[in-house]
């Protein structure tokens, strides 16, 4: 019985060779490069203009995915060109989804490099992400052409490129935040888009002088900026809210992403600052956008307990990007803090890093009626009740009297009622939250001066 032949696999086909094949070259020494870098969150538009470019400019004869068994990192032409073991191959194009806040994620090419013909003008082209030790940092697109006559053609490309892109269309008008590599969505680009709630201006329960203090440093600056940059004004402003825990610092800023339609909001936490440089470097090209940096005390506290370099470049790179030290942006910069005592001096008070400071104080009587209405949802309450709750939560912060409309409905659940709240309730629900969590449970509730 004659024996079974076994295939050999193919070997695999050097990118080089199928570079020396298209530009008919025996080397590769001769051809010019030019390329252009890109944020992470242009990823989305990059693909969109660079496959409309080729497809509407150019003849593709080849487009394949690259690989390379031990390259860890930035795939260039001059890479691309070497044969040797464990050089760069084709390969299948690969395709991961990236998340863009939309219905369904968008298709989005890995490395990938198409071949190109313009009637004699032959061009290859690389599409391949920014490679750190921190993983994906952004993407790179290169153009590759054969002598230098050809550069002006690759620079044309890019330029149109450019041109398109910062449009940044995928993330505009959107709440965005930088995830960390260990990402298990299945979705990929380390951009996560925030799903904020709507909130209303009659949903943001503060004292008229401050909302209209917001209101002139936020909405009717943004309407003037274009004429004050004519003007020759800056068009960067930094904003600082301070006050109590639970006195509405981020429902404001929810109320403020939704006012801002044109603009993308970058939400920083405190675990995120060491992200600080990609942050910046997304708000310039998503711009105009607004910089949100909760708790900024974590890393803008005084100078004299910062006890290590890293944290010293955190607050330094964030002055600096606040200070316009750097080019002139439309940027609008939000800082939170529950303890305003601890901040830096330099951010605190000096004009050109922070312009204006807000108070959120706890609410008045006034605001607590309005914020119990508010929080009550479809619930009955009598005006005695609630005049009986706006004296018992006097000293209370906004949290405190959300989460007391939520536990006085549990307590008349309990009792069987009819969607009506009572005194008894009420009271119930009081003794819960103030006394028998002691003092902790009344901090971590926001009525720590109740």
């Amino acid at each position: 019985m004659a024996a079974k032949k076994t295939l050999k696999a193919p070997k695999p086909i050097s990118v080089a060779s199928i570079l020396r094949k298209h530009f008919k070259v025996a080397t590769l020494h001769q051809l010019v490069t030019a390329s252009r870098s890109f944020p992470i969150a242009a990823r989305v538009d990059l693909q969109t203009a660079l496959l409309d470019i080729l497809s509407s400019k150019f003849q593709v004869v080849h487009e394949s995915g690259v690989q390379a068994g031990y390259a860890f990192q930035t795939f260039t032409f001059s890479m691309l060109s070497v044969e040797r073991d464990h050089c760069p191959v084709i390969a299948p194009v690969e395709y991961e989804d990236v998340d863009i806040g939309e219905l369904v994620p968008v298709r989005c090419l890995k490395s990938t490099v198409w071949l190109c013909k313009q009637q004699r003008q032959s061009l290859a082209v690389l599409l391949t992400p920014v490679m750190s030790h921190s993983g994906v940092t952004g993407w790179v697109v290169e153009m590759a052409l054969p002598g230098k006559e050809s550069h002006a053609l690759g620079e044309e490309i890019l330029r149109e490129l450019e041109r398109r892109i910062s449009q940044a269309l995928s993330y505009r008008g959107k709440v965005i935040s930088l995830e960390k590599a260990d990402n298990y969505s299945g979705k990929a680009g380390s951009v996560r888009v925030h799903k904020l709630r709507s909130v209303s201006r009659e949903q943001v329960i503060l004292p008229e002088k401050t909302l209209q203090l917001l209101e002139r440093n936020v909405t009717e600056f943004i309407e003037q900026r274009e004429r004050l940059q004519k003007l020759g004004m800056s068009v960067k402003k930094g904003l600082l809210f301070y006050g109590p825990p639970g006195t509405g610092k981020t429902h404001t800023i929810h109320y403020l992403a939704s006012q801002l339609p044109e603009h993308t909001t970058l939400l920083i936490t405190a675990e995120q600052v060491g992200l600080m440089d990609e942050y910046m470097q997304l708000a310039r090209f998503l711009q105009p956008a607004m910089v949100v940096i909760e708790d900024v005390d974590l890393i803008a506290r005084s100078r004299t307990s910062i006890n290590n370099p890293c944290a010293e470049s955190m607050l330094n790179k964030l002055l600096n990007e606040m200070d316009g030290l750097r080019e002139e942006a439309a940027l609008l910069f939000v800082l939170t803090t529950n303890r305003p005592q601890d901040l830096e001096e330099a951010l605190a008070s000096r004009p050109g890093r922070v312009d204006q400071a807000i108070e959120f104080p706890l609410p008045d009587e006034d605001g607590r009626r309005k914020l119990l209405k508010l929080y009550a949802g479809k619930l009955k309450i009598s005006e005695k009740v609630i005049a009986t709750i706006v004296t018992k939560t006097k000293n209370s912060s906004a949290a405190l009297i959300k989460e007391l409309m939520r536990r006085a409905a549990q307590y008349m659940m309990r009792a069987g009622g009819d969607d009506t709240l009572t005194a008894a309730h009420v009271e119930g629900a009081l003794e819960e939250m103030l006394f028998a969590g002691g003092s902790l449970n009344v901090k971590l509730l926001g009525g720590a001066e109740a």
